[in-house]
């Protein structure tokens, strides 16, 4: 079940809503080199240090498997009776040489243990699988969050130049004595506030590029972008039908896993509680009679109580705590999920309502404003509020996008299937 899940989840984290186009660099607003999704996720399962020593513990855990199919090697035992004595037992002439050979008779110990073994990489496997949808999630959230200050990038570029245009408007009036000196003052105190605001977005993304670039081992990025768009919403289904493909879920899978460990360990120490036989066989030469006699024995362990009844108990705990965490784990990805469901539908009614209810408004607020102020009737102030109102709508449009994004790659996560995107409009 996991080999699917693993698929669905990767591929929903390839998140077909984002463009395939390329997005100017913002520093220069020409082409430069830019990395999509895709690339980004093969870069990180392939390169990811992480990954790599989580490859280290399977690699462990097989060997372990190896070693655990080795039965006791026979012991050979070379035993010398009589010999340099006195009188008769001189020398050697009266010596009784006896050779054997002793083996343990572990009575289904050994098939526990394979079976312990084989448990633990069938765990260390899902472990694997569970680190590389993690690292696949992280590297689609550090996209995202790309893909959130390039947006804001843009926005705070195009209302710096919206500032400069202002103070050259608010100038002309100043020269044609049609304002006064405060307001170029205001005017101008604005672009500098712009261009701040400009600079910090142009460190968070160039932050938030090296951040992507870490997932798969770089310390400094190789990419000037990221290609995509925060345009169009993951398209969620009904609750009911995410609810039910939580048992795709591969933390569940590792809670089996776990569980069937604690089964094998507790089989295995049960089977130790059976104390091990030794038999043995042999020859033995009788020096003065000058004759060979076949030797052979049985070591039978005296069973005082059951001497590994506090292993058996631990065993037997471990196999009921791990019961108990699958169904804890249950309710907590069932809440999980309802509440991630909530958020995603409100942000896409937040993105939906700033969209097609308040920005137009805006725009039109704008667009009358801007032309009042040509005409001089309309103060500087009027114009740099709606512009301010209009800019910050155009912020909380870019966060309403990347939260659902976000949302959705946690949706993901939890059912390992991908939500149905709307399209891009390009």
């Amino acid at each position: 079940m996991l080999d699917s899940a693993a698929r669905g989840a990767v591929a929903c984290l390839m998140l077909a809503v984002l463009s395939p186009y390329a997005l100017a660099q913002p520093a220069s607003g020409e082409a430069l080199a830019q990395i999509n999704l895709p690339e980004a996720l093969s870069r990180t399962l392939a390169r990811s240090p992480s990954l790599r020593t989580q490859g280290f513990e399977t690699s462990v855990a097989e060997a372990l498997l190896e070693q655990s199919t080795f039965r006791p090697s026979p012991e050979l035992d070379v035993e010398l009776e009589n010999a340099l004595g006195t009188n008769e037992f001189r020398g050697l002439r009266g010596t009784v040489a006896t050779v054997s050979l002793d083996w343990v008779l572990e009575r289904g110990v050994r098939e526990r243990v394979i079976d312990a073994a084989r448990a633990r990489v069938e765990l260390s496997a899902v472990d694997v699988e569970i680190a590389r949808l993690d690292a696949a999630a992280e590297t689609a959230r550090r996209f995202i969050d790309c893909l959130f200050f390039q947006a804001n990038y843009r926005n705070a570029e195009a209302d710096v130049e919206r500032a400069r245009e202002a103070v050259e408007a608010v100038r002309r009036r100043v020269d044609a004595s049609l304002a006064r000196e405060a307001e170029l003052a205001r005017a101008e105190a604005a672009l500098v506030r712009a261009e701040l605001r400009l600079d910090d977005f142009s460190h968070e993304l160039l932050s938030a590029y090296y951040r992507l670039s870490a997932q798969w081992g770089d310390t400094e990025p190789d990419f000037q972008a990221v290609a995509g768009e925060l345009t169009g919403m993951p398209l969620p289904e009904s609750f009911e039908s995410l609810l039910s493909r939580i048992e795709q879920n591969p933390d569940l899978d590792a809670l089996v896993s776990q569980s069937r460990l604690a089964e094998a360990e507790f089989n295995l120490a049960q089977a130790r509680s059976r104390p091990s036989w030794e038999v043995s066989g042999g020859l033995r030469r009788i020096e003065p009679s000058d004759d060979w006699a076949l030797v052979g024995g049985i070591t039978v362990p005296l069973r005082m109580g059951n001497r590994n009844q506090g292993n058996i108990a631990a065993t037997r705990a471990t196999l009921a705590q791990v019961e108990a965490s699958e169904q804890a784990t249950r309710v907590r990805i069932e809440t999980e999920l309802f509440v991630l469901y909530q958020e995603l539908n409100h942000n896409i009614e937040l993105a939906a309502g700033l969209e097609d209810e308040v920005a137009p408004r805006f725009e039109t607020a704008l667009s009358d404003t801007l032309r009042a102020f040509e005409l001089g009737r309309s103060s500087y102030l009027e114009l740099r509020v709606v512009e301010t109102e209009l800019l910050d709508v155009a912020y909380e449009i870019v966060d309403a996008h990347a939260n659902a994004y976000r949302l959705a790659i946690e949706i993901e996560r939890l059912t390992g299937e991908s939500l149905s995107p709307s399209p891009i409009s390009e």
